[in-house]
């Protein structure tokens, strides 16, 4: 399994859902149409997704060597 991280390209908002979906090995778009159906649902789904926008560590980038 990937690690938890949110990856620097295939954003749309925050990278929440990529990182989610490379995670759990299933395509963003499943992973954001999943998101968008739990949302009709009650619950605190936004809440989580800002929590995990905020928790999640950004992607690094190869630094280069100066």
């Amino acid at each position: 399994m990937a690690a938890l991280v949110r990856p620097r390209d295939g954003r749309m908002i925050g990278g929440v859902c990529t990182a989610l979906a490379r995670r759990f090995g299933t395509s963003a778009t499943a992973m954001r149409v999943i998101f968008l159906l739990s949302c009709l649902l009650p619950g605190p789904q936004f809440l989580l997704y800002l929590a995990l926008w905020v928790l999640l560590p950004s992607e690094k980038t190869a630094s280069t060597a100066w």
